[in-house]
């Protein structure tokens, strides 16, 4: 199945992360970059590029997987989301937040 197929995202400094589709897809863009109906080259090759360092971009795949894993559980009160918010060093914040916004998570 498509969904288990797995996409590289890669970062402006060079690194490339590797999740699955089905995560990725938790981003609206780059859902959209990966769609199988379009003739994106991020469809085709399979990979996304995110314009921003790999600390950045390795926090946002963590996000997704978080939020992936997360959401399928009934209740939002069961979910610890200082597990996740923990994890972000303050010298990533801004950027995170500023991410967030070209891809929408």
């Amino acid at each position: 199945e498509k969904q288990d197929d797995w996409v590289k995202i890669t970062s402006s400094d060079g690194y490339s992360f590797l999740v699955k589709r089905s995560v990725a897809s938790i981003s609206g863009t780059l859902k959209n970059m990966l769609s199988e109906d379009s003739s994106f080259r991020e469809a085709i090759a399979n990979t996304c590029p995110i314009s921003e360092r790999a600390a950045v971009v390795e926090k946002v795949c963590e996000y997704m997987s978080f939020k992936a894993c997360h959401d399928g559980l009934g209740s939002k009160e069961g979910v610890d989301v200082n597990e996740f918010t923990e994890r972000i060093p303050p010298e990533v914040a801004l950027e995170l937040c500023v991410t967030s916004l070209s891809v929408p998570l």
